[in-house]
């Protein structure tokens, strides 16, 4: 016989519900249920079937889990085993009551399914999974391989395999994402400089590749030798002359779109989720959202060729933020090969947290960098373990590109620079202009962008999607030919407005004159500035006019287009165009109160190159409002410790400016325009609403859609499901007392209810359902019941009609919540979906809440 004072220790030990009854509750409390104290006892037991609570409320916080999404075809989830303790702990003992077995001492009621459902713990498409039935699973799974371990040899091997599993998968991730980076950066080399000619030593070599072993190069035109010919040398045999220019102009413009239109066939073609950047999708998919197909075996195929020809284009687009979903397709093909992975969607997010890191450090060299971008900008939970493995696949990649070495330099990146010359303290003055510009570009970006990708969805521009990039091409490549800051590749760009000039650089910007300074001279002091200098500010001046225009309506088109290299642009070429214009103020004006002191005649003071890094971080903050990770990026960038106090100076000013005209980044604005089930953890909750104002079903509504315990059979419930679209039911003892058992998805019931049809005998309509834990005795002639206790969380998420809505929402962020039960003194009233939520939130911020697409 179990005494309360028995059940009391147990309750406060082996059972997690309870941790937290102020507004957090189990489904079936003791108050609720005091007809008898056997029945207490029976129902108290029975919450530990469904595996959902063994260990405490903060455990559940504390879980280590993420999301997935992609192409699980012919994954099941066995929810077969929803004990706390594995089958191997059993100790059945020969009591009266055969349905009981004994747990640690205390009596326990076993309800399983006979056999395990295929399909049962899935989810359909665009929707939202179940973060604590996933923790619950893996902790379950988790404990009965370390049970079975001290029996057996083989299945201590098995743990530690099961262990390791975990960093083998990061090791395998960080060597595909960087194998497949380095061809990417290596394909788009070569085929930029196709638009341009060919080499005729080996059509396969790039320019600079194919200038590599010639002895007839000059150091005045370096990239000139026989061996490249241009396309007017192949075909009219001359490189001078106005033929000669409109030959070169036609062939450029013809092969930018010959490359644009393959991008966009292809991915209209093959993998219509292979456009765009993909950042916005990852991190929707991170925070619990299903949308199958986007990180699978075609997108990863058909986005790294596409972004390959969508680069080499010549369009304003970059390749950095695509990186970042085709790491994350790496990350979840690669999941299919570990079962703990394949099989559970919160362990899979983990590993795609760690994917984005990877996208990051083999798109700028920066491994710590993209932790830090993963951490700060993707990841909607990124616990200990999740940093660990992600920083040691961020390792592995970079490794993996620096072994591939693409741009033959021995560094990551093409634009990596290092300066040596400090900084002066009047110069944060400059630097914080630049955080404003870039604050000013970035929110402007952000508006206009938001408005043509808009009008692109609703008006008949969204349905001539090959005309769009056709069009957008032929624009880019007509205008950029004539200006060689346009012509070439824009990393190409941004790594010549990075360089510090020396006397070895045959650039336009670095034809300074030379006549003071020394052949044996180490530094290079202030100089003026030759005609060429200025010629090249008037061509940055348009470069930068039009980076700024036909970027806005570049991305977001239907070929795979990231952000960074373009915003980075506009960042670099305004802050170059500025140092210059510092550098020749302190040099004709170096008597100036503010020069005075420091920048002495003949004296290296300014660094253009270094105005425009910070140029390129203020712009990228603006755009995506990142700070940490973005001035860790740009440091593994250069090199250079002492630059980190500017670059933050200008991040924290980009972002400030920004957050003033409004709050959201490129990739936010880009979730709620598309309409995804993303609920910001950066936005803060502060309107004064209660539960009972947001929860279905309203007062005018018809009442909540609910199953009864043992009152409805198999027709019944065909026929709720069939009437409603509804993703889940709660579960009630009757109509009558409303009193909450559990609540079911509609999914699970769907497929157990099939299942049992095909594989049970005599379910029919007429069965009767039950959700109880034991099934009572049937009349003779009655065709046998069908219980489907085994599917149902005993245990969801419930509060009270008078809880304050910011709680209510701070419980879905960090618990990623699918739905949350309303009671009052125990009866259940109502439900609020994450769906409802968003709709609130959008209200509030006098947005349509009809924008939410999706469940």
């Amino acid at each position: 016989m179990i005494t309360w004072d028995q059940l009391s220790m147990y309750v406060a030990t082996g059972s997690c519900w309870h941790s937290n009854q102020t507004t957090t509750t189990t489904t079936t409390t003791l108050a609720e249920q005091q007809s008898s104290q056997s029945k207490s006892i029976r129902q108290i037991l029975s919450m530990d079937n469904t595996g959902y609570c063994n260990d405490s409320f903060n455990s559940i916080r504390s879980s280590t889990s993420d999301e997935d999404m992609v192409e699980i075809a012919g994954s099941t989830l066995d929810f077969s085993n929803t004990e706390d303790v594995p089958p191997l702990d059993r100790d059945y003992g020969s009591g009266d009551n055969p349905g009981m077995e004994e747990v640690n001492g205390v009596p326990k009621l076993m309800d399983l399914l006979d056999e395990p459902v295929p399909g049962v713990g899935t989810y359909e498409d665009f929707n939202t999974i179940d973060w604590v039935r996933e923790k619950s699973k893996d902790r379950d799974r988790h404990r009965e391989i370390t049970s079975k371990s001290k029996e057996s040899t083989w299945a201590l091997v098995n743990s530690v395999c099961d262990a390791f599993s975990g960093w083998l998968l990061m090791l395998l991730i960080g060597l595909m994402s960087g194998a497949l980076a380095g061809g990417i950066d290596i394909s788009a080399h070569w085929m930029t400089d196709l638009k341009e000619g060919v080499c005729l030593n080996g059509f396969w070599f790039n320019h600079e590749h194919c200038c590599w072993t010639s002895n007839e190069t000059t150091f005045q035109e370096r990239d000139k030798c026989p061996q490249w010919k241009s396309w007017a040398e192949l075909i009219i045999g001359t490189t001078e002359g106005p033929f000669a220019y409109i030959m070169n102009y036609l062939m450029y413009v013809c092969w930018a779109l010959l490359f644009s239109f393959l991008a966009v066939t292809l991915v209209r073609a093959f993998a219509p989720y292979a456009c765009g950047s993909g950042i916005p999708e990852i991190k929707t998919i991170l925070s619990g959202f299903i949308i199958r197909g986007y990180l699978g075996k075609w997108t990863l195929v058909i986005k790294t060729i596409t972004l390959v020809l969508a680069v080499s284009s010549g369009l304003s687009l970059g390749k950095e933020g695509p990186l970042v979903h085709v790491a994350c397709c790496c990350g979840n093909i690669l999941c299919h090969l570990f079962t703990k992975y394949r099989k559970n969607e919160a362990k899979r997010r983990e590993v795609l947290s760690a994917a984005a890191a990877v996208g990051v450090s083999v798109a700028f060299g920066a491994p710590i960098g993209g932790v830090l971008f993963s951490l700060e900008e993707v990841s909607y939970y990124f616990p200990l373990k999740t940093l660990w493995r992600s920083f040691f696949a961020a390792l592995v990649a970079a490794f993996t590109l620096r072994s591939i070495n693409p741009f033959g330099n021995s560094r990551l990146v093409l634009f990596y620079v290092e300066f040596h010359t400090p900084w002066h303290l009047l110069e944060l003055v400059p630097f914080i202009l630049l955080g404003i510009f870039g604050g000013i570009w970035g929110a402007f970006f952000i508006r206009a962008n938001i408005a043509w990708c808009r009008r692109r969805k609703t008006t008949w521009l969204g349905h001539y999607p090959v005309l769009e990039v056709l069009v957008v091409t032929a624009v880019t490549a007509v205008v950029a030919f004539p200006n060689s800051y346009t012509r070439t590749s824009t990393s190409e760009l941004i790594s010549e407005l990075f360089n510090d000039c020396g006397l070895l650089d045959s650039s336009k910007l670095c034809n300074y004159d030379n006549a003071n300074v020394t052949k044996s001279s180490n530094e290079l002091p202030d100089r003026p500035a030759g005609n060429d200098v200025y010629t090249a500010m008037w061509q940055l001046s348009l470069a930068l006019v039009f980076k700024m225009l036909i970027t806005v309506v570049t991305f977001g088109m239907k070929v795979p287009s990231g952000l960074f290299i373009p915003s980075m642009a506009v960042g670099a070429i305004a802050g170059r165009l500025l140092g210059i214009g510092m550098e020749q103020l302190a040099y004709y004006h170096h008597d100036w109160a503010i020069f005075r002191g420091w920048c002495s005649p003949g004296a290296d003071c300014i660094t253009p190159g270094l105005y425009a890094m910070v140029g390129a971080a203020a712009c990228l903050g603006g755009v995506t409002r990142m700070t940490v990770s973005l001035v860790v990026i740009m440091f593994e960038l250069t090199g250079g410790l002492e630059y980190i106090v500017p670059l933050m100076a200008a991040a924290m000013t980009s972002k400030w400016v920004a957050d003033a005209i409004g709050r959201e980044g490129i990739y936010e604005a880009h979730i709620r325009l598309n309409g995804y089930p993303f609920l910001e953890a950066k936005e803060e909750f502060s309107h004064k609403t209660l539960a009972m104002d947001v929860m279905r079903p309203r007062r005018s509504d018809p009442p909540l859609s609910v199953l009864t315990q043992d009152g409805m059979t198999v027709e019944d419930v065909e026929t709720m499901i069939t009437d409603t679209t509804y993703s889940g039911f709660p579960v009630v003892v009757s109509h009558e007392s409303q009193r909450l058992v559990g609540f079911v998805l509609r999914r699970d019931l769907t497929i157990s209810i099939d299942n049992a049809r095909q594989r049970q005998d005599g379910i029919v309509s007429t069965s009767r359902v039950f959700f109880t834990e034991y099934t009572p005795p049937q009349p003779p002639n009655s065709p046998p019941p069908l219980k489907l206790r085994g599917i149902m969380d005993l245990s969801p998420f419930t509060v009270t009609d008078h809880t304050a809505m910011d709680i209510v929402v701070d419980i879905f962020r960090k618990l990623g919540l699918r739905q949350c039960l309303i009671t009052h003194n125990g009866r259940l009233l109502g439900i609020i979906t994450k769906k409802d939520i968003l709709k609130h939130v959008a209200q509030i911020a006098n947005r349509d809440p009809d924008s939410i697409l999706f469940n």
